[in-house]
């Protein structure tokens, strides 16, 4: 809900009138002045959180002019305008206190690819690896390489002149631009690419920005070439924005591009480019040498640069040990293996890349030669090495380098690992040096820091650890920097290697020195009256407008330690989150946040969900509100005696009465509580966790809908619904009931029960029930192949038929299956923030499964999400205070019995199947779907893993109306082109149950469990 105007500030009242004057002037896209998506694009991926006055998403290019030429009428002229893209700067770019334009949302689409020519034309708000998957197949890639391809887009990558692993070959991201397409301020859509000096007079001739901003250029490169040649040094991370030194290219022609990229939106909105497209390299292989001190890995990048690899990039220990605890390095631990005694403190990954693979070969020999003759010597630094050869194994260890920057953040404590002194590029030559004076500045100051980077380009990214919700730790972000600047001026370097400036600016004059005044007119001829991302790069110079300054923009630390200790470490599964935005990765195929991909709202994705958590919580800490007494009081009041404040609370809401909570909840909803954010956020943010605990808080103020009553009682009436399950699947199955239900409660499309009564079917093919009388009446030489099967609610009365060919199949792989006792999990109240009812039910549950494990006997679940719900809500749940008994996966449990299963002779034909995984399961549990793999092959039958994003579903999810669309989109995205794909008919398998549903609800595809495909090729068999 937007305030009324009597409600807000003047500025704020000028924002909210050029919002609604750009409404009602043809604009097209989104318009969000609410305080959620404020808040969310409050930050980035820096220390910095500075509140916009509204978030922009245009739809095309036009509403991008109709924004300009409006903020040209003179009551507007103070409106400040910021370009945003992925928001993934590590300086606080896109931050402002103005208007963000997000070009992201809509402007993300690849307009035309050349295949011949080697070229691309995209809007500005595609991504790079989304660029790279569509030109995969003609061979072709863009080149430019960052930690966070996934996620960040071309346009933002033009705007830092972005670059990163393989530079010193591929360059940076301007090397690769042929032609942008720039709204300036005025209106104009300026065309830029090389020009002669014929075309340059003609367009110095005209009118407008464009014409003003030509002439100024071309009269710096004119007068001040002695001037621009003496300032900057030769590097390989020349300088990033404005840069001077090349308004020429080597040919002497006139580019613009080269102005343009690097300027952060402080020039115009960069809406379309037109880029260079390399051939991808027919072989790859990746040389991980390990050695005893991070010094020799810096020191021995300057021999490894004379094999001429394509690329080197160093990681410390401090790295390496986080990778180490992270769900990425089982992907990688073969190629990082540590003999006895061994203490690697560096690595450096040594990359070699051709069309021929025997070129390759040999040039890796002349390295391994040297590395082995080193190895010889008594004080070799260099521990060893291994060779991972093929695009697919270097491609799995940069994955691990990539998530290096996320990794850093995930320290443990309060003091985390932060950017701002980051990217610094010196000669590479000077680099060891320039390194080991930068770390006698950060221990002279006690930190701890993490190391990784391109020692090939001499640059490293450098990380202090610090706590900023500790005023006292905050003068050491001036201190330290200060410093550092002078250290790398002493080496010739600079302090923007491949991030771009943002805040950082501050220095900009420094490194400029007396050619600033030149950016500062380059500034005033784009932007005179300082309306475009103000503060960075330059201001212009009649106005006397200053840059940011480091200690003077608003740090995130200083919003969070206004919310008290207590209130943090309750919903601590959100505070930590530094920005990195790995939950905006734009593959469809990926199990990261499904709500921001189905949606593409930033408020819709674990990073806009912590930001909007810790909002919330400084608000409420504002107000005086303990949030941890008020839990307290939650799980002990009387719902009876809250309902009539609860009736008016939620009456004031449907009038519009503002309340941030309001806002927050919306968020909340959209939440599918897959637990992808756990598994794959480097932070480990977990969003359903504190989702839970906020909607508990919540709906003591707010009346529940009905539907949370249905879902949370779900588990606790099947039983008695499975009794009658033909007039129960009739209702369900008519339209009219689906309808009512739809209306009344918010739930359609529920799944029909099982034809199967789960006890009559046990009695009838005698499958035991675990009691501790049948558990002790097993013989010594019985129990050791004794197993016990957990029962979820979802599999044993919707899904009757596979719990009964699970036991089958344990039976005929020679295991004594026994069922557990039926209890609730206590999952879907968990989901739904009845955590007082989770936690009766858990409790429970926990006495009869402490019952069962006490005669030491495996437990196994069926259905992943359900139990995974033992290793993870259950732990958070009761920490430490009760055991919770260990219950594995079934194919965790069965890869463990590969002897066993060996030794059974069974024969089956070889065929392959195809599995498409739970979001949970393949996320917080991954090297258990190789499990699976290795069950299939000891069996002898094939099982490849499929490539694919969520289903859309997640428990009740897809059931709920409001949820229906998401729920369909988010499945359109990955699955329907596999459950359609007619060369995998009858060959998938899913392991999860509310996958399997969802492609029955709509697809009608009964996909089968990989059991169950187990047991058929079994009895197959031996018929």
């Amino acid at each position: 809900m937007i305030p009324k105007l009597s409600e807000v500030s003047p500025v704020q009242a000028k924002y909210l009138a050029f919002i609604e004057r750009l409404k009602t002037s043809g604009f097209q896209g989104d318009t969000n002045p609410d305080y959620a998506n404020r808040v969310v694009l409050a930050t980035d991926n820096s220390i910095y959180q500075v509140l916009p006055q509204g978030v922009i998403y245009p739809k095309s290019v036009e509403d991008i002019q109709l924004i300009t030429r409006l903020s040209n009428n003179e009551e507007f002229q103070d409106i400040v305008l910021s370009p945003r893209g992925g928001g993934t700067g590590t300086n606080g770019q896109s931050l402002t206190d103005g208007l963000v334009i997000d070009l992201s949302k809509y402007l993300n689409n690849i307009l035309e690819v050349n295949v011949e020519e080697g070229w691309a034309r995209v809007q500005t708000g595609v991504v790079k690896d989304q660029l790279n998957k569509a030109v995969a197949e003609q061979g072709l890639f863009f080149a430019p390489e960052l930690s966070t391809s996934n996620r960040a887009t071309i346009g933002g990558m033009i705007n830092t002149d972005a670059s990163g692993q393989g530079s010193v070959m591929y360059g940076k991201t301007r090397d690769h631009v042929l032609e942008l397409k720039t709204v300036l301020l005025d209106g104009e859509l300026l065309t830029s690419h090389v020009i002669s000096d014929e075309t340059l007079e003609q367009i110095k001739q005209g009118d407008g920005y464009s014409a003003h901003a030509h002439r100024v250029i071309d009269t710096i490169a004119t007068t001040k070439q002695k001037e621009i040649s003496d300032t900057f040094p030769e590097l390989n991370r020349c300088l990033t924005g404005y840069d001077l030194a090349h308004i020429r290219d080597e040919d002497g022609l006139f580019n613009m591009n080269n102005i343009l990229c690097g300027s952060e939106g402080t020039l115009g909105f960069i809406v379309e480019a037109k880029v260079n497209l390399l051939k991808i390299p027919k072989y790859a292989a990746l040389v991980n040498i390990r050695y005893n001190s991070f010094e020799a890995s810096l020191r021995h990048a300057k021999e490894l640069l004379s094999v001429k690899p394509t690329s080197i990039e160093t990681v410390d220990s401090k790295v390496l040990g986080l990778a180490k605890g992270d769900i990425i390095w089982s992907s990688v631990a073969e190629f990082f293996p540590e003999g006895a005694g061994e203490d690697t403190q560096g690595i450096n990954l040594v990359e070699y890349t051709g069309d021929s693979e025997e070129d390759i070969a040999e040039r890796i020999k002349v390295l391994t030669d040297n590395l082995d003759e080193l190895a010889k010597s008594s004080n070799s630094s260099a521990l060893g090495y291994t060779i991972a050869n093929g695009h697919a194994n270097v491609n799995k260890i940069w994955a691990m380098r990539k998530k290096s920057v996320g990794l850093l953040g995930n320290a443990k404590g309060e003091q985390r690992p932060v950017p701002f002194v980051e990217d610094t590029a010196v000669p590479p030559e000077n680099l060891a040096d320039f390194i080991m004076e930068f770390r006698e500045v950060l221990d002279s100051y006690g930190v701890t820091y993490g190391m990784f980077g391109h020692v090939d380009a001499g640059v490293l990214h450098v990380r202090p650890a610090l706590d900023l919700k500790d005023e006292s730790q905050e003068p050491m972000i001036r201190d330290i920097t200060d410093k550092v600047v002078a250290l790398t001026q002493k080496y010739n370097g600079l302090l923007w290697g491949e991030h771009g400036k943002g805040v950082r600016s501050e220095y900009a004059p420094a490194f400029f020195g007396d050619l600033y005044s030149s950016v500062q007119q380059v500034k005033g001829a784009f932007d005179p009256r300082n309306q475009l991302n103000p503060g960075k790069i330059a201001t212009p110079y009649e106005l006397g407008a200053e840059l940011l300054k480091i200690d003077e923009v608003p740090l995130r630390g200083q919003f969070d330690r206004q919310i008290p200790i207590n209130n943090r470490d309750q919903f601590k599964d959100g505070m930590y989150c530094n920005g990195n935005g790995a939950c905006f990765n734009f593959d469809p195929n990926d199990a990261m946040c499904p709500s921001w991909k189905g949606t593409r709202q930033r408020i819709h994705s674990p990073k806009g969900r912590a930001s909007l958590m810790r909002e919330w919580l400084r608000a409420m800490s504002e107000q005086g509100v303990d949030v941890s007494k008020e839990s307290y009081k939650v799980k002990h009041s009387n719902f009876v005696v809250k309902f009539f404040p609860r009736l008016l609370n939620t009456l004031a809401k449907r009038k519009g009465e503002f309340d941030f909570s309001n806002e927050v909840h919306e968020s909340m909803m959209g939440c599918l509580a897959c637990k992808s954010c756990v598994g794959q956020c480097p932070i480990k943010v977990d969003v359903p966790e504190f989702r839970a605990k906020f909607l508990e808080l919540y709906y003591s103020r707010y009346l529940r809908p009905a539907k949370d009553y249905f879902v949370g009682a779900l588990e606790y009436i099947i039983p008695a619904m499975a009794a009658f399950p033909k007039p129960y699947n009739w209702l369900m199955g008519s339209k009219i009931v689906n309808s009512m239900m739809s209306k009344v409660i918010g739930m359609e499309d529920s799944p029909t029960l099982s034809k199967h009564n789960l006890k009559r079917e046990m009695s009838r093919r005698g499958i035991r029930l675990a009691t501790p009388l049948a558990i002790e009446s097993l013989s010594p030489k019985d129990r050791k192949r004794a197993v016990i099967v957990v029962q979820d609610a979802f599999t044993s009365y919707f899904e009757t038929e596979l719990v009964l060919d699970t036991m089958e199949l344990l039976s005929r792989l020679g295991f004594q299956a026994y069922l557990a006792p039926y209890l609730p999990n206590g999952k879907p109240l968990h989901v739904h923030g009845f955590l007082r009812s989770f936690e009766k039910a858990a409790k429970k549950n926990l006495d009869m499964l402490q019952n069962l494990a006490f005669y030491g006997l495996p437990m196994i679940g069926i259905d992943p999400s359900m139990t995974l719900t033992y290793r993870s809500e259950y732990v958070k749940a009761f920490g430490t205070s009760r055991p919770i008994p260990k219950v594995q996966l079934m194919q965790e449990w069965l890869a463990g019995q590969s002897h066993h299963l060996q030794k059974q002779g069974i024969s089956v034909k070889n065929e392959t199947f195809h599995m498409m995984a739970h979001c949970t399961e393949k996320t917080n549990a991954a090297p258990s779907i190789k499990d699976w793999q290795q069950v299939f092959e000891l069996l002898g039958l094939s099982l490849a893993v499929e490539s694919v994003g969520c289903c859309g579903m997640a428990g009740t999810y897809g059931h709920e109306s409001r949820n229906k669309a998401t729920s369909v989109e988010i499945y359109n995205l990955s699955w329907k082109e596999k459950v359609n794909d007619p060369t995998l008919q009858n060959k998938l398998v899913a392991t999860g149950y509310s996958c399997r549903c969802q492609a029955k609800r709509l697809d009608a595809l009964e996909i089968k469990h990989p059991a169950q495909i187990l047991l058929d090729h079994i009895k197959a068999d031996l018929a």
